[in-house]
């Protein structure tokens, strides 16, 4: 294992990773709630932290990955409630569509993916040791709220003070009446008509949303565990009072290490509904391939906020694409595809490149930096391919899907990258097989001498977003970037 070090969002500097055993590591990231297609917010989240877990991997770290799913919520009711919809029927329906965006967008699965419904027990086992230990109250309506006076050290993740804090910034509920505090915080709700409910010690009722992720978590992982992720619009409210619920029932540090990943904003506004400007993962699959929008999230670094655009996605594809037209060139080369197939694992792993590759991912997974060095990796390779330097520029190609399949990049076939298409429409339409029988009536005109026939296959292929490359071995065709 190689040390590694890590923003901590709880001490606003960079540490070097400690675990608590030895070559282990527990990550706990709050996921979705599941009642609507997955945004592309979520899908920062998604590939930040599957970049994340394959790099600790490869360097050699045991990753037990969690990743929960919340399954009843407020929104979960309401959505159920308005499609006539049973809610479990509901959340199947969106955790399938989840999945398949995450699988699609080349994520590995979690090791873990508690739901919250399976926790009904040990969230209310917590809350019972909250109120036992004066942390926690029973309200006269029946729900159960966390007094937040009662723990000391409230407001140490985000750096706020309850006497600073505006009334209701903790809460997603309206009433307060029942509380001793305004920014006391539900634990357990009670029971309301045509609402799904559990029996509770407080009467029948459904748990809050914060104390869901301190059970499923501590259960999985323990009462401590390594490092705590999630988006950073969650770091407070809902961080904030998981640190307050899980030490105040454990007596023992929640996690040790916080990361969060940065907003995305469309065209410089924060996203969102209201506004008009909200992507699902699908909508946004549905104009650019999903390679592409993972290599949009990876070339931010993800403390960073990004802004989500078509142009920045377009930029994306052109990237890729030159790491794949290079890749095409390798195979065109027999010598150096065969060095590429047959290169020396050690080599790959002490080559200077991956050294550095290495360097600048265990710096805060800086990403925007190991790209820059696969960058490199490329010009070298079209140098030696130029040269005819068959083996070095195998090897490099190897190095290069290496490096590339840590951040999940660059493991496709070169020509099926380059001829797919996320959306046919933007390319009027031409299938693969349309391509193909241009090529071959470009190829009869131009062995009738119809020269200028041939020229305006090409031109209208070329209008169409079609590049023709011909070369000795014959014609071959890619999608414009």
């Amino acid at each position: 294992m190689k040390s590694f070090v890590l923003y901590n969002s709880e001490l606003r500097r960079k540490v070097e990773f400690a675990p608590l055993v030895s070559g282990q590591i527990g990550l706990y990231v709050c996921g979705m709630t599941v009642y609507d297609y997955c945004h592309i917010g979520h899908a920062r989240v998604m590939v930040a932290f599957d970049y994340v877990v394959r790099f600790l991997r490869s360097q050699g770290w045991q990753v037990t990955y969690v990743r929960n799913i919340t399954d009843i919520d407020d929104k979960i009711i309401k959505r159920a409630s308005d499609n006539n919809e049973n809610i479990g029927e509901l959340t199947s329906r969106f955790i399938d569509a989840m999945n398949e965006d995450a699988a699609r967008l080349g994520c590995l699965v979690p090791d873990q993916a508690p739901r919250a419904t399976e926790y009904i027990d040990q969230m209310q086992g917590m809350i019972g040791s909250l109120i036992n230990k004066g942390h926690a109250y029973n309200a006269n309506n029946g729900d159960v709220y966390y007094a937040v006076e009662s723990f000391e050290k409230y407001g140490r993740l985000s750096g706020r003070k309850l006497d600073d804090m505006q009334a209701g910034a903790s809460e997603r509920v309206d009433v307060e009446t029942d509380k001793k505090n305004p920014f006391d915080f539900v634990l357990w709700k009670a029971a309301k008509a045509n609402e799904p409910a559990w029996q509770s010690p407080w009467g029948n009722g459904r748990p809050g949303w914060h104390i869901e992720c301190s059970a499923m978590s501590t259960c999985c992982l323990g009462n401590t565990f390594d490092i705590h992720g999630g988006g950073g619009d969650l770091l407070f409210p809902h961080h904030e009072n998981e640190i307050a619920q899980s030490e105040g029932a454990t007596g023992q540090t929640y996690a040790n290490n916080w990361m969060h990943v940065g907003f995305v904003n469309v065209d410089g506004e924060k996203m969102s509904k209201s506004l008009g400007n909200f992507f699902t993962i699908r909508d946004v699959m549905q104009k650019f391939m999903p390679e592409v929008i993972r290599y949009f999230i990876v070339s931010s670094h993800y403390r960073s906020p990004i802004n989500f655009s078509d142009m920045a996605l377009k930029e994306a594809k052109q990237a890729l694409s030159r790491f794949y037209n290079t890749l095409k060139l390798i195979e065109g080369e027999e010598a150096a595809l065969i060095a590429m197939q047959q290169a020396d694992q050690d080599l790959i792993t002490t080559h200077a490149y991956s050294v550095r590759f290495n360097e600048a991912m265990r710096d805060d997974f800086n990403t925007p930096e190991a790209l820059a060095i696969l960058f490199e990796i490329t010009r070298e390779i079209n140098r030696a391919l130029k040269s005819e330097q068959w083996t070095e520029a195998g090897q490099l190609a190897r190095v290069l899907k290496e490096l590339g399949g840590i951040l999940g990049l660059l493991q496709q076939q070169p020509d099926a990258f380059l001829k797919a298409s996320a959306d046919e429409a933007d390319n009027n339409g031409l299938s693969e097989d349309d391509v193909l029988a241009a090529i071959e009536a470009r190829k009869q005109a131009k062995a009738s001498k119809d020269f200028a026939a041939a020229d305006r296959i090409r031109q209208d292929l070329l209008e169409k977003g079609i590049i023709l490359e011909d070369s000795k071995a014959g014609t071959t065709w890619r999608r414009a970037d």
